[in-house]
């Protein structure tokens, strides 16, 4: 493509639409008939939301198996109280997690430089608003090691590769800012990951592929006129093939899945490791089950909410995937206010974590940036196209 029409399409295509200038269906994809889609403002709500509530909501259960879900919840569709890493804390109801505070890292960083973020800028944020005791409450040992290696000075590209882990899903589920920040563009949301994500897992590592498609779905969501087939295409479009094929398998045999029990029971008997660390959180199986949950509820948020609750083995991270996707797409039309009051509620009594923000607070401060942004393209797009 020449220069001038890539600067064309820069300026005509997705800036006048993120600036509001054009009309909500764009993007070239027709929306269900007769749906209202929720404006973009409204889908970074709806993504943040569905991230912390997923992982709310799926932390008390997080590990179980879904047959012990069953027997004491039913089909559990609230908020509880829980305690992780036995350590005597209590947690309020939709008290969030260490994946929620990995992610409140990236957003701090997008939104102090309203634009999208490197490896560089997340180790600096890193290194002024970790608290030191909330090692052991809100993050995991191996991000322990990863903070003090922070502190030496080495390029944050290179931490991730002293993370023994780099299969597991600490990125995939944390990393929907990047989305978001490149709101409309699933290509650059991809680059920022592989970026972004090595700080935590080898550069283009097995759990960054992974990473990729949470990125990419959220990205595509966002796109005016999207829907949940669109999303799904652009991701078996855009993401490393080999990640494409276990997806598309996933799909294949879930396809006639109409409920999370029949779900659940299908992956049962494709995803059940045990014995080694993190057995059930891998990427693969966090993200592909998300994807078949986005499917299957047609990206609705609390359906999708309800559903990766109750998978059983990694729900929190399942969930705050499956719904941080499905937000993007959905909003929060339907999602009970008061479980989005009880997350605020939560993180205001957190000590440990690094942000006190509320929901609308983070979600409002990513779309001022990615507006921002628009606008120094918007300047740049109009005076070269005037050169």
């Amino acid at each position: 493509m020449k220069r001038r029409e890539f600067v064309q399409g820069l300026s005509c295509a997705g800036l006048y639409a993120g600036l509001g200038q054009g009309s909500q269906n764009s993007g070239g994809v027709s929306p269900v008939p007769g749906s209202v889609q929720p404006g973009l403002r409204e889908k970074f709500f709806g993504c943040i939301v569905g991230c912390h509530l997923g992982s709310s909501m799926g932390a008390p259960v997080e590990g179980w198996p879904y047959e012990r879900i069953e027997k004491e919840y039913g089909l559990l569709d609230r908020l509880l109280p829980y305690e992780h890493y036995r350590n005597g804390w209590k947690r309020e109801p939709g008290t969030t997690e260490d994946g929620v505070e990995r992610q409140k890292l990236m957003i701090t960083a997008i939104i102090e430089k309203k634009a999208r973020v490197t490896a560089e800028d997340v180790r600096s944020v890193w290194l002024r608003d970790i608290k030191p005791e909330s090692a052991g409450m809100v993050s995991e040992p191996f991000e322990a090691i990863l903070l003090s290696m922070a502190k030496s000075g080495i390029p944050a590209r290179d931490l991730g590769r002293y993370c023994d882990y780099a299969g597991l899903v600490s990125m995939a589920r944390s990393c929907h800012p990047l989305g978001l920040i490149n709101a409309g563009d699933p290509a650059s949301a991809m680059e920022d990951v592989f970026e972004v994500g090595q700080l935590y897992q080898t550069s283009n590592s097995r759990g960054l592929q992974w990473a990729a498609v949470t990125a990419v779905a959220i990205a595509a969501a966002t796109t005016p006129g999207a829907t949940a087939e669109s999303v799904i295409n652009t991701v078996l479009e855009k993401c490393d093939p080999k990640v494409v094929s276990e997806v598309k398998s996933g799909l294949a045999r879930t396809a006639e899945c109409r409920d999370v029990r029949e779900l659940r029971k299908t992956f049962g008997a494709i995803y059940s490791g045990t014995g080694v660390p993190y057995a059930f959180s891998y990427a693969n199986e966090v993200v592909t089950k998300a994807v078949c949950i986005f499917r299957m509820v047609n990206g609705n948020l609390k359906q999708a909410l309800i559903a990766g609750i109750n998978m059983g083995r990694d729900t929190d991270c399942v969930t705050a995937v499956a719904a941080g996707i499905s937000g993007a797409l959905d909003g929060t039309g339907s999602v009970p206010e008061e479980w989005i009051k009880q997350v605020d509620y939560a993180t205001g009594l957190n000590r440990y974590t690094n942000s006190q923000r509320t929901l609308r607070q983070t979600a409002d401060g990513l779309h001022e940036a990615f507006r921002e942004r628009l606008t120094k393209a918007k300047a740049y797009a109009d005076r070269m196209l005037s050169a």
